[in-house]
């Protein structure tokens, strides 16, 4: 969240505002060609900031359209995967598995994988619900031969942001999209794993609260 609103704030300011003036973070935010709901993002970033440095304003509110997301054919993420480095593939193949958020498995320690009896533990973001979840025999073949080169931690070192990952996915993944043709692969992003999980296991179980407690979220809405 500190980094997102940092990002934002930087953002605004390269394109215009003042940070000490309301006004001209208003107006900036308005003209920018962004969602809604990224516009109200950027509207609590500089509220908390204000919030900081004693200011005030009357931050604008920007209506937000609630969409269907996008989920992608399993045979497709399963052709973006086999098109990806090994390091990159094994994080996307444990993002389908486990249906975590991105940073819940960027973090992720050799410690919570249990080879044996094909667990991880997930370690929760966003005040969400710790979980054990099952691995089939390809994730598992995939996290053993990966080289363990960030020490205790599978994907990366302490200091390593994920938005770099991320940067490194949009390349591979426009090479992939291009060479079979598929424009579709475009609109595959990190979080769109975590809703093709729940989508399938709504579809298999129909549990909404089984859904609920595999995602580990809190609150049914």
């Amino acid at each position: 969240t500190i980094e997102g609103r940092v990002k934002l704030l930087k953002i605004l300011v390269k394109r215009g505002a003042d940070l000490y003036d309301p006004e001209t973070v208003k107006e900036v935010i308005a003209k920018q060609k962004w969602c809604n709901g990224r516009k109200n993002n950027a509207c609590d970033a500089y509220s908390a900031f204000l919030k900081m440095v004693g200011g005030k304003w009357e931050p604008p509110i920007y209506k937000t359209i609630r969409k269907i997301p996008f989920i992608p054919k399993e045979t497709e993420i399963d052709q973006l995967i086999a098109g990806c480095s090994r390091r990159m593939a094994t994080f996307l193949q444990t993002l389908k598995e486990t249906g975590a958020r991105r940073g819940e498995i960027w973090w992720l320690k050799w410690k919570d994988i249990d080879f044996e009896s094909h667990t991880i533990s997930i370690t929760p973001e966003k005040n969400s619900n710790p979980r054990l979840v099952h691995m089939n025999q390809k994730l598992t073949a995939m996290l053993s031969q990966l080289p363990r080169n960030y020490g205790d931690r599978v994907f990366s070192f302490p200091d390593m942001p994920v938005d770099h990952h991320a940067r490194t996915f949009s390349l591979q993944r426009k090479r992939i999209a291009n060479k079979t043709k598929n424009p579709r692969l475009l609109r595959i992003h990190f979080h769109t794993l975590r809703h093709f999980k729940g989508t399938m296991l709504y579809h298999k179980t129909k549990d909404i609260y089984h859904v609920m407690q595999a995602l580990g979220h809190k609150n049914i809405k």
